[in-house]
């Protein structure tokens, strides 16, 4: 027999909960056993101001990141769009039905903001590594190293004359704070080159029958 048609219809109240709709065996309920974010609105605290409005809970942001770390969702707008839609994602972020997900600008806000002044995210690594010492995870009797291979934008017919580099002053943040990086001595910033006068000058190759031509130096 067929069944009846399903039309629908807006129930008056509802009875749901996401704690029932989320599975034992979820990848988050394993994760969030371990998680133990309470001493982070202390770290926080001085980097608030006291007066305006109530700012999105910094914990909240926290659960977020790491929900797009696990299932490999890199950009913050859709992973705004992500928590909004999935269940599993809300549980975790101690989201409601009915609570609003913080907006994709927050996260940058943030991230050049308090988190970077507080240091927060390599406190948070230190933090996770220290448990996964504790549990026995990690040994720290050795380390490897991933190296990747990336081929090199270099060509002569596609290079940029001096006077058409930009100037300093137009440079973008992403590009002062990359350049900064570079120079800082913690990550590993190239050794200062040392000037010989006394060293010949460099001269570049000559082709092959230059050099069958050229006489040897002694």
């Amino acid at each position: 027999m067929m069944g009846p048609r399903q039309v629908d219809q807006a129930a008056l109240f509802y009875e749901f909960s996401l704690e029932r709709h989320v599975p034992t065996s979820h990848l988050l309920r394993s994760i969030d056993r371990f998680v133990d974010l309470s001493g982070l609105r202390r770290e926080l605290a001085p980097f608030y101001s006291s007066t305006g409005r109530p700012s999105v809970d910094p914990e909240l942001m926290i659960r977020l990141l790491i929900v797009g770390y696990c299932f490999g969702i890199r950009s913050e707008r859709r992973l705004c769009d992500e928590i909004h839609l999935n269940l599993a994602y809300r549980w975790f972020c101690r989201l409601g039905l009915d609570s609003d997900v913080p907006d994709h600008s927050t996260f940058s806000k943030n991230r050049h903001g308090r988190f970077r002044d507080s240091d927060l995210l390599r406190n948070l690594f230190e933090t996770v590594l220290a448990r996964c010492i504790q549990e026995g995870l990690v040994g720290g009797e050795g380390f490897a190293v991933d190296g990747s291979l990336i081929k090199a934008d270099a060509s002569r017919q596609k290079g940029v004359e001096a006077a058409e580099w930009t100037a300093p002053e137009t440079t973008r943040r992403a590009v002062e704070e990359y350049l900064a990086v570079l120079d800082d001595a913690a990550f590993g910033a190239a050794t200062p080159v040392c000037r010989n006068s006394s060293r010949p000058p460099i001269r570049p190759l000559a082709g092959p029958a230059q050099t069958a031509a050229s006489p040897t130096s002694p």
